[in-house]
């Protein structure tokens, strides 16, 4: 997410440009049609793709002509196509989109519109199912140029197989290669070539395991395998991982090539203890350590296979008190994550293909898909917080591992009925801790287990939970007393005092309410309260509308 400061960064270097190109657009603020709005985002991200720019972008309250920054009105979030939210329409209506992200920036006072459109993989992007493209200022369908077609449906070029012209066998770690033969020969038992391995020479390993291509250095060699004064052979692109200690004390330390070596070298500087839950039905606590040493190296081996290297990037790992954060550049290339935390969805491309597949061999990464799935399994049978990759964006990955519990609620549920809970479930309740949005269907499933309650949005572990981990008291917090006791509570204050205003019986009731109600959900159910003693005849407002004043109706 951009701040302010960086939109207007982000408009200056476009307005630098001295025009429009293909891949940007500006509008002053007769803006557009909502279809033509719709042409323009597809027009973008099909021209960002034959331009090599990660990004188009459609700007609005600057003027075309003049660049003079001008301001907008549209106000695009405001505007509604067809009886619904215009942005639902767009995004409805775009295929084989990786999304767009809208902001608005204050830049000097006056309102920028800002569309940031991913570039178009290896499918043209289309609206209302036509295909566009803009060719230099004007926005036109692509089918016209078949050959701008082609270049969009063959521009994903791995980055991480290219030969580096510059690199040589030397520009490899020793160390490292001889790790790899062991490991690949330990994967290779029960092949034909086994006894062979030993005997192979460097340059026959590599290419055996698709490190090498031909005996030539590969980019995916020199981030794997290569030494780290050869890292400039990379330059502009990054082979870095930086690790920072953000928690009471402060450090980091970076870590360069090779991959291969160095990712235990991350590993070693994350602090883990033993972790002790204590359930209340249990004489002794459950000892788990803060993190699972696999899960982490898990974490860091994806980084490592899905950073987007192209746009000049290290790889960060944020170890904080309770939970450690991996950041890599480049979204999720195909699908997000929740997709394959089954385990049963299989990735069709990989953005760096030759790179993963060399991970493979060298036992880094699982084939299958199937890492974060292992990882999903490892803290939930550790108690722990799902992973949750919430924080991502169209820019970069964001994975979140705890090393501590959020919701203990939650943590002891796991621990008493963990194998009664199916892994769909388990991420459910997850959300429910983290104060994630649930669907009406998903709230169904749980509260047919009595395992949540509450009323949306505030939902909260359930009763039969509470009882069974010894948190009465929490859920009758949530929960709330018996609806005759607040009644009891009002009639025993007008009693006392003769009479009370609504403003009296609102500070009377406000603290006893659940804390799982909003202050508008508290005032309704003190508006009902009061209703029902008055349509009861137990109560009579002799106030007014400015002024309630209820007393006793005589008998």
């Amino acid at each position: 997410m951009f701040n302010n400061c960086q939109l207007i960064e982000l408009v200056d270097e476009l307005l630098k440009r001295g025009k429009e190109l293909s891949w940007f657009e500006f509008k002053r603020n007769d803006a557009t049609g909502h279809q033509r709005l719709g042409k323009y985002i597809s027009g973008l991200a099909n021209a960002a793709n034959v331009a090599h720019e990660l990004f188009g972008y459609l700007i609005f309250g600057i003027d075309d002509n003049t660049l003079e920054v001008a301001g907008s009105d549209f106000n695009y979030l405001n505007r509604k196509e067809k009886g619904s939210e215009l942005d639902f329409y767009i995004r409805r209506n775009l295929t084989y989109s990786a999304g767009f992200e809208y902001f608005v920036c204050d830049y000097d006072g006056k309102q920028v519109e800002i569309f940031q459109i991913p570039a178009a993989g290896t499918t043209p992007v289309a609206f209302e199912n036509e295909e566009y493209i803009r060719i230099g200022s004007h926005l036109t369908v692509l089918k016209k140029y078949p050959d701008l077609l082609r270049s969009i449906l063959n521009s994903h070029i791995d980055w991480s197989a290219q030969v580096n012209v510059n690199a040589r066998i030397e520009d490899l770690d020793t160390h490292a290669i001889s790790l790899a033969r062991r490991k690949f020969s330990d994967k290779s038992i029960n092949k034909s070539f086994y006894k062979d391995i030993a005997n192979w020479s460097d340059i026959q390993l590599l290419d055996k395991m698709k490190i090498t291509i031909n005996g030539k250095i590969t980019n995916a060699a020199l981030i794997l395998l290569g030494k780290p004064e050869a890292a400039h052979l990379l330059s502009p692109c990054v082979a870095q991982i930086t690790w920072k200690l953000d928690t009471e004390e402060k450090a980091y330390e970076h870590f360069g090539m090779p991959f291969y070596l160095e990712v235990n070298s991350v590993l070693s500087k994350i602090r883990n203890v033993v972790y002790k839950f204590f359930p209340d039905n249990r004489l002794v606590s459950v000892e788990v350590m803060k993190y699972d040493s696999e899960v982490i190296l898990e974490a860091l081996n994806n980084c490592i296979a899905h950073q987007d290297y192209r746009r000049n990037e290290r790889i960060v790992v944020v170890e904080k008190i309770n939970k450690i954060e991996f950041i890599n550049g480049g979204s999720f290339f195909e699908g997000n994550a929740i997709d394959y935390s089954s385990g049963k969805v299989t990735p069709r491309n990989y953005r760096n293909r030759w790179l993963a597949e060399a991970m493979v061999n060298l036992g880094m990464i699982d084939a299958l898909g199937y890492g974060i799935h292992k990882m999903f399994n490892s803290q939930r049978n550790r108690f722990f917080p799902l992973p949750d990759y919430t924080k991502s964006t169209f820019n970069e990955v964001v994975l979140e591992i705890y090393g501590h519990s959020i919701d203990e609620n939650y943590s002891k549920t796991l621990i008493e009925r963990n194998n009664e809970l199916s892994l769909d479930e388990v991420i459910l309740l997850d959300k429910v801790q983290k104060n994630q949005a649930i669907n009406d269907q998903d709230v169904k499933i749980l509260k047919k287990k009595f395992l949540i309650e509450g009323r949306k949005p505030n939902y909260f572990v359930g009763a039969k939970i509470a009882e069974a981990i010894g948190q009465k008291a929490d859920y009758t917090k949530n929960k709330g007393l018996d609806k005759q006791y607040y009644l009891d509570l009002i009639i025993k204050s007008i009693e006392q005092h003769g009479n009370v205003s609504r403003s009296d019986i609102d500070k009377l009731l406000w603290k006893k309410l659940p804390d799982i109600l909003d202050e508008k959900q508290k005032k309704n159910r003190i508006t009902n309260l009061i209703t029902e003693l008055r349509m009861n005849e137990i109560i009579i407002n002799k106030g007014n509308d400015y002024q309630s004043k209820w007393e006793l109706r005589k008998k």
